[in-house]
């Protein structure tokens, strides 16, 4: 089934009414895929099982009764926080506080009871956060609500890069885009890309799971890891929140970062607001929440010039008219939303709608444009992501999910809409002189065009089963239908008209491809048993992928455009339906009472991102190609295979004591079929580059991990990652750019790009309930590799990759006052980050020196030297204040 979009906005209005439509029929409450598992055992004071105790989440009808030795298991358990109550006919009753599920976990809960000896009496008890968890068998961290809102981040990126293995969002050494990002267990990854359509804000996060190590067969589509994060829901009581905050940009280091010595409090704004509870019809919850951000950034450019000026370049006489103001260059601004409506008046059944929307406007620095900061394009991007989940509860022990879900992104850069918008030919191309302002550009506008739609069709249906006490076994379906639309949604030529030279709009030219449109189909299948025998945990599982890229590749490579006379003739094929099988493998074995060794084992498949298959893959425009003709860039190639990873996880978890837990872990992952070029010579000696599976690497090293629970009001964390990553290229076209710049393009084993030995952050929250808290985030990385330069011209290339950058030592800090008003609590906060004003983080440096700063000849980075957008951004320093109720 093809998905055509007539009208962007009509479409979406419709698809949103239609799914609300649904779930007023329906008229019930969705769990999405977000569940945990509670078990544990309950006991009488002398040790004996007590058979048919009640177990009970309250504010849930979810429960349960102990087997003949005491035994209790509730699956299908939300992420959250909840209360907990054992009970047996003449015995106290338990009350545990703070109980935290969490995503595709279990959380063990025992009890020993004591006789009543008044009717009624129970003994309350607040649960911790276990300090480690035994029942996992890889490298997974959770993170809640709760921990979430008193540290200085803001973003989910911020969230996971905080994570040990994870680098700038590498994840164990792993290239950008290996990863699956989720919301509420259904991907919201873009095809086209592999990275998420969504940006999600810390106000509408119950939880986020983030596993760096293997991960269980029930995940795909990625080969590093899988961050799944959990949206809030609303609940049966009536509650709201707000917050808003300003801020700006603040240093003195004027030299490094022109125009940001003062501090003007609304260059950053945001306020966002929720509400939650019942709507009045029965049983039925929401949850509407929305915000408002813009960001003026700290890049300014001076409108000296604007993009219709005229001057004299072969005379050296410039001309300008524009008014000298200062322009920021670096904007965002966006509109945010969640939605959710809920009802359970089915009997065993649940249904939930969910919609999150994001809109956004940017600018993006351009250096070169910084005397005529009008002639940028603009950037604007929307995403939606929407759907309706079922959940059936056929007995206390066995439930199904099925999921549909809408994913839609498009993007869109342009200067002005309408290609022909006579501004364009008034204002014409970019145009500077090397001898004025170091080549800043004195008139016209970026020219460039273009767009990017996907629109996602997603279906997963999931069996959920606990066999029995021991075996939990999941298996689930999956399929995926994409309308991919990318290119430039028109462009300019140069013609020549009467002897004259001229820019033409046109939608189309030969050998010059515009809107392009693929319909790519991926399904997969699943069956995971997590065995949980005494404190032995097994997770063994396998899947199934399909891939149809349903598209055309020419039969023979050296005659791609049959266009080379007396040679065989070629024809489009169609492009080969790829299958694989990944076995998963996960063991967690007790070496006492507080410590555990586990070990993993996996293989990990992933399509590359759909633009570098789909991109250029129209080789018709090679019928021209001859010896030494000109370059067609690098071919697409939708018949590429499923990139390959096979990962490796040792580790150890101690409880050090009551307060403090420990998390060793040592991986290794070995890279196969990694997204290269290659060159392919025709029959008439001429060579063309395209993309195919050739690159490699490998991954080792080590995390170890401290948790420290609340001490003391003090409450701690700290992770340290020793990794070294390695493969003969860090980007897939970087061979053939070596073989155009004259280098030696054969593979060599060199560290990646990322490949940043030393990484180490640490959390400290100091807090005072319902009165302050102060917390600070300390990073420090070691540097990522660069190639050097001695000397210039041929050869004065170094190995690649051979040189270190500079290390980086960051802090951020939060501080939050607390008041209770008696009808709303409220707080005031201040953050700042990058406190300490440090201006490098893994940029740009000069090869010849290695530092951002200053090159060995700098009469020939004139330019680069005054670019301030190789350095890191300046401090940042923002206050608010914030509302809840009661």
């Amino acid at each position: 089934m093809k998905l055509i979009l007539l009208n962007k906005s009509a479409s979406i209005f419709l698809t949103c009414v239609y799914v609300f439509l649904a779930v007023l029929f329906f008229s019930a409450n969705l769990e999405a895929q977000t569940s945990g598992k509670l078990s544990g055992r309950v006991l009488d004071n002398e040790g004996n099982p007590l058979v048919g105790a009640n177990v009970l989440i309250e504010g849930t009808t979810l429960g349960a009764a102990t087997d003949f030795e005491g035994y209790y298991v509730i699956i299908n358990v939300r992420a959250g926080t909840y209360k907990v109550r054992i009970g047996y006919l003449g015995y106290k009753s338990q009350v545990s506080e703070n109980v935290r599920i969490s995503s595709d976990k279990t959380t063990s809960l025992d009890a020993t009871l004591s006789p009543e000896v008044i009717e009624g009496e129970e003994v309350v008890i607040v649960a911790q956060k276990p300090l480690v968890e035994f029942n996992q068998t890889s490298t997974v961290s959770s993170i809640n609500k709760e921990e979430i809102k008193n540290l200085p981040v803001q973003s989910l990126n911020d969230i996971v890069n905080l994570q040990a293995g994870v680098v700038d969002g590498h994840f164990r050494g792993g290239r950008i885009g290996e990863v699956q990002y989720q919301l509420d267990g259904v991907t919201v990854n873009n095809p086209f890309t592999n990275e998420p359509i969504q940006e999600v804000d810390r106000s509408i996060i119950e939880e986020v799971q983030v596993i760096s190590g293997t991960f269980d067969a029930k995940y795909g589509q990625a080969m590093s890891g899988v961050v799944n994060t959990v949206l809030k829901s609303g609940g049966d009581k009536f509650s709201f929140s707000a917050e808003s905050y300003l801020g700006d940009y603040f240093t003195t280091d004027t030299e490094r970062y022109p125009n940001n010595d003062s501090y003007n409090p609304t260059s950053i704004q945001y306020y966002q607001l929720s509400l939650s509870g019942p709507t009045g019809l029965p049983q039925t919850t929401f949850l509407a929440s929305g915000l408002k951000f813009y960001n003026e950034g700290y890049f300014f450019g001076e409108r000296r010039f604007v993009p219709t000026d005229s001057s004299d370049f072969e005379n050296g006489i410039f001309i300008p008219t524009g008014d000298n103001e200062l322009v920021p260059m670096s904007t965002s601004d966006e509109w945010s939303g969640q939605f959710k409506l809920s009802n359970s008046t089915i009997s065993s059944m649940q249904f939930n709608y969910q919609l999150t929307y994001n809109e956004s406007e940017r600018k993006y620095y351009n250096h070169g444009f910084r005397l005529n900061p009008d002639g940028i394009p603009e950037n604007y991007s929307t995403s939606l992501s929407h759907g309706l989940a079922i959940t059936h509860t056929l007995a206390p022990e066995l439930f199904y999910q099925l999921n549909v879900r809408q994913n839609y992104f498009d993007y869109e850069s342009f200067k002005y809409e309408d290609l022909m918008d006579p501004h364009y030919l008034e204002a014409g191309e970019p145009k500077s002189d090397a001898n004025y302002e170091d080549g800043a550009i004195v008139q016209g506008v970026d020219l460039g065009r273009y767009k990017q739609n996907t629109n996602s069709l997603i279906t997963k249906a999931e069996v959920v089963w606990q066999f029995d006490r021991i075996n939990f076994l999941e298996s689930g379906i999956e399929f995926q239908y994409s309308d991919i639309e990318f290119g430039p949604p028109g462009f300019f030529v140069s013609t020549t008209e009467n002897g004259v030279q001229i820019l033409k709009p046109v939608y189309e030219f030969p050998n010059m491809p515009g809107l392009q449109s693929y319909y790519p189909k991926q399904f997969a299948a699943y069956l995971q048993d997590r065995i949980e025998l005494a404190d032995i945990v097994i997770r063994a599982g396998v899947r199934f992928e399909y891939y149809d890229p349903d598209a055309q590749i020419p039969s023979d490579l050296r005659n791609p455009a049959n266009s080379i006379e007396g040679s065989p003739q070629s024809e489009l094929v169609d492009t080969e339906i790829k299958t694989v099988l990944a076995p998963r493998l996960g063991i967690n074995f007790p070496m006492s009472a507080s410590s555990s060794v586990y070990f993993s084992y996996g293989h990990f498949y992933q399509m590359p991102a759909l633009g570098l298959l789909y991109g250029n893959a129209d080789y018709s425009i090679l019928s021209d190609l001859a010896a030494n003709s000109i370059s067609y860039g690098i071919m697409g190639n939708p018949d590429l295979k499923p990139e390959f990873t096979v990962q490796y996880e040792f580790g150890f978890k101690q409880a050090i004591s009551n307060i403090l837990g420990l998390q060793l872990s040592f991986f290794y992952k070995d890279i196969n079929d990694l997204l290269g070029t290659e060159v392919i010579e025709t029959y008439n000696s001429a060579e063309y580059w395209r993309f195919t599976n050739v690159d490699f690497g490998s991954v080792y090293g080590f995390t170890v991990s401290l948790f420290q629970q609340n001490y003391g009001n003090i409450s701690s964390s700290l992770n340290y990652t020793l990794q070294f990553a390695e493969g003969n290229s860090s980007d897939p076209r970087e061979t053939t750019n070596r073989a155009a710049s004259g280098q030696d393009p054969r593979p060599k084993y060199v560290p990646f790009n990322w490949d940043q030995r030393h990484t180490l952050n640490l959390t400290g929250v100091y807090s005072i309930p319902d009165d302050f808290s102060i917390s600070a985030i300390l990073k420090f990385g070691s540097g990522q590799p660069y190639t050097p330069v001695i000397g210039t011209g041929f050869g004065a290339d170094q190995d690649p990759n051979s040189g270190r950058k500079e290390s980086y030592f960051l802090i951020d800090l939060r501080g939050e006052k607390y008041f209770n008003l008696d009808i709303v609590n409220l707080s005031v906060f201040l953050r700042v980050f990058n406190l300490l004003n440090e201006h490098f983080v893994n940029g740009f440096v000069f090869s010849d020196t290695g530092s951002p700063d200053y090159a060995l000849y700098p009469e020939t980075v004139r330019a680069q030297l005054y670019d301030p957008s190789r350095f890191f951004e300046p401090r940042r320093i923002e206050f608010g204040i914030s509302l809840r109720s009661l």
